[in-house]
């Protein structure tokens, strides 16, 4: 028999608008091509231009979204054919466990076996992880102190001239869940303290003091000391890219779930705290918090703030009522903006769910698109924020 909260939850979830439109989209979606995943959708189209979504292979970094957005169907309806759409759009993901190439082998494999195993408790699942998580830990360099996120050789945008040694980018505190995770459920122990030293390492160099962050912190590899710091998708070497403040505040705070020391709880808290103080007039910010240009729907980036609302409701579970509150609200402001016609694409428009997404306005990338990584936060933010209710 369905527990009572669960059922309740069904109902819910049965009778919402915003869930009504993921479902639609990821029903459409889901008939496509498993070995193509979606990735963001057309750039700079007119409103009256069917916007689908470009598609990348099982190595692009952003695969595992789509087949975690299928498991947390999955999770908040128990339809069997959730679970049958998101085995089959998983299982062409497998092959990126011995990918060593890349810090991202956490987003592709964790977002969608660690979805999966988290809900069926498959073995064949943790045994991918695993080995996923094995991969990860050969890019760790305990002189640096961190995994390495980019290869040798990454030019920073504002200077090309400048080669980095060892780039570590903010992103990859997401990444570090399937170290702690794998460090617990039989992988290497040591995973646990290569990821709790890489989160120190980030919290020392990549965030300021005033809780804002830097994009890139290089290292020479071989004394630890850093290069240069820098941003890959930011305004400028020195501003705030929004997303990457998400990924802190939602990496710190994961951290601080496997870790539980203080510094990393504080560290969650400062970002956060930066986070929400740049929410504009719709409780939702800008692609960098020190733009300078026009304040419009173009300039926002609602992914970063899907993922920042999903971090946030974490964050509130470990902090006083005040300030709890504080973020519970926060959250919530985000969520209800995202879940309305200016963000909200339509399905005779878009394959997308979430509007304005932009990974690098001055770079020209993705620019005022649907992102995927945007909806899936966005839908486990809801599923966090129900459970809250």
């Amino acid at each position: 028999m369905m527990p009572i909260l669960l059922l309740y939850l069904c109902v819910v979830v049965l009778a919402d608008p915003l869930f009504d439109l993921i479902v639609q989209q990821a029903t459409r979606t889901a008939k496509g091509n498993v070995t193509k995943y979606p990735v963001d959708t057309t750039m700079n189209v007119p409103v009256s231009t069917y916007n689908p979504w470009n598609t990348g292979n099982a190595g692009d970094w952003r695969c595992g979204f789509f087949p975690g957005q299928l498991w947390y169907l999955y999770n908040l309806t128990k339809d069997a054919n959730w679970k049958t759409l998101a085995q089959n759009w998983t299982a062409g993901i497998a092959g990126q466990q011995s990918n060593t190439g890349t810090h991202d082998v956490g987003f592709m494999v964790y977002d969608s076996f660690g979805k999966g195993y988290e809900f069926t408790q498959d073995p064949t699942y943790k045994t991918v992880l695993i080995n996923a998580a094995k991969s990860l830990s050969t890019r760790f360099n305990p002189t640096v102190g961190c995994t390495m996120s980019w290869n040798p050789g990454y030019h920073c945008r504002y200077d090309p001239t400048v080669e980095t040694n060892f780039p570590v980018i903010i992103d990859n505190m997401m990444n570090l869940e399937l170290l702690f995770w794998a460090s617990q459920n039989g992988g290497d122990p040591n995973w646990f303290n290569m990821a709790s030293t890489h989160a120190d390492t980030t919290l020392k160099n990549h965030v300021r003091p005033d809780g804002s962050t830097f994009h890139v912190v290089d290292y020479y590899p071989n004394n630890g000391s850093v290069h240069i710091k820098c941003s890959a998708q930011g305004y400028a070497d020195n501003s705030t890219w929004s997303r990457g403040q998400s990924w802190c505040v939602y990496g710190f705070t994961m951290t601080y779930r496997y870790t539980k020391l203080s510094r990393h709880l504080n560290a969650a808290i400062s970002c956060a705290d930066v986070f929400v103080s740049h929410l504009q007039s719709d409780n939702i910010t800008l692609w960098d918090f020190d733009w300078p240009g026009d304040t419009g729907l173009h300039y926002r980036d609602s992914s970063a703030n899907a993922v920042a609302a999903s971090g946030l409701l974490e964050l509130y579970t470990f902090v006083n009522s005040t300030k709890g509150t504080t973020y519970l609200n926060a959250a919530r402001a985000i969520i209800s903006s995202l879940n309305s016609t200016n963000y909200l694409g339509l399905y005779n428009a878009t394959e997308g769910v979430l509007l304005h997404g932009t990974g690098c306005y001055e770079c020209n990338s993705e620019v005022d698109v649907s992102l995927i990584y945007g909806d899936y936060y966005l839908l486990e933010a809801y599923q966090r924020l129900l459970f809250i209710k």
